[in-house]
């Protein structure tokens, strides 16, 4: 088993920044992985790191812009979110793979946190 908590979210005004936090305990796993899940909508990938390599891959929409990152001493991963904008509004999750290569899917991710809201203003 893996446990996640998220922390961080919150209401900021476009251009803003704010940083997620995703403490980890529990087993050894592969992956980290950001995902985010607007209303109405599907759970959308956003980036992932490979927990021991540090490898990492951004979708698109947010390379340049968001960066992620884990310490690995403190088990916690990282999503640092600039120049915010308002379709990046969703509730932000923080996933594990223990089994995926290079996961991009939600049913790639085998333990999930609660989630964080993330509310961008215009």
């Amino acid at each position: 088993q893996v446990q996640l908590v998220e922390s961080g979210g919150g209401l900021v005004q476009a251009g803003g920044s704010l940083r997620l936090s995703c403490a980890t305990s529990g087993r050894t796993f592969y992956y980290m992985g950001w995902f985010r899940q607007a209303p109405g909508k599907e759970r959308e990938f956003v980036a992932r790191i490979r927990w021991s390599a540090g490898s990492i891959y951004y979708v698109d929409s947010v390379k340049g812009r968001f960066t992620i990152s884990r310490d690995s001493a403190k088990n916690t991963g990282y999503l640092q979110m600039n120049s915010l904008k308002p379709e990046d509004t969703a509730v932000y999750f923080c996933a594990a793979s223990v089994t995926g290569w290079s996961p991009q899917l939600p049913d790639e991710y085998d333990y999930w946190g609660q989630g964080t809201q993330v509310t961008v203003s215009s």
